[in-house]
C-alpha cells in the first residue's frame, strides 16, 4: 500500500504531577511510534487533550522535555482541555497523531485506558 494520511489514536491515565504527565505522555507517544513503525518525517502533527484534573503540565511540553523516541522539535504539537462530560473518566491524556503510513494505524491505549475504547485498543 502506498503511504497516505492516517490518524493514530491513543490514551493513558496519569496522576496530576509533572513527573507522571511527562512519563505517561512520552510512554504513549513512544508506543504509538513503535507500533506504527513511524519515522520523524512521517509525522504531520500531534494533538493532545487532557482532562481538567490534570493541570500541572501540558503533555506537548512534557513530550518536548522528555525522552521521546523521535526528535519532536519540528513536529507541530497542540494541546487542549478535554470536554467535560458527566461521568467521564478522570486523569486521562489522549492523543491523535496524524502521519503518513502505508498501513492502517495501530491505536494504543495503555495503563487502564484500554477500557475507554475496547473496540480499537491493541
Amino acid at each position: 500500500m502506498e503511504k497516505r494520511v492516517f490518524a493514530a489514536r491513543g490514551a493513558i491515565f496519569a496522576e496530576n504531577t509533572k513527573e507522571s504527565i511527562q512519563e505517561k505522555a512520552v510512554k504513549l507517544f513512544n508506543a504509538v511510534v513503535e507500533k506504527n513503525g513511524l519515522q520523524k518525517d512521517d509525522i504531520i502533527s500531534l494533538q493532545w487533550t487532557l482532562t481538567k484534573d490534570l493541570d500541572v503540565l501540558n503533555p506537548a511540553t512534557a513530550l518536548r522535555l522528555g525522552n521521546a523516541a523521535l526528535d519532536v522539535s519540528e513536529i507541530p504539537l497542540f494541546c487542549s482541555q478535554e470536554a467535560f462530560i458527566q461521568g467521564g473518566r478522570p486523569k486521562v491524556i489522549r492523543m491523535m497523531l496524524t502521519a503518513y503510513m502505508s498501513h492502517k494505524p495501530v491505536h494504543i491505549f495503555l495503563d487502564g485506558a484500554e477500557a475507554l475504547r475496547p473496540d480499537i485498543s491493541k
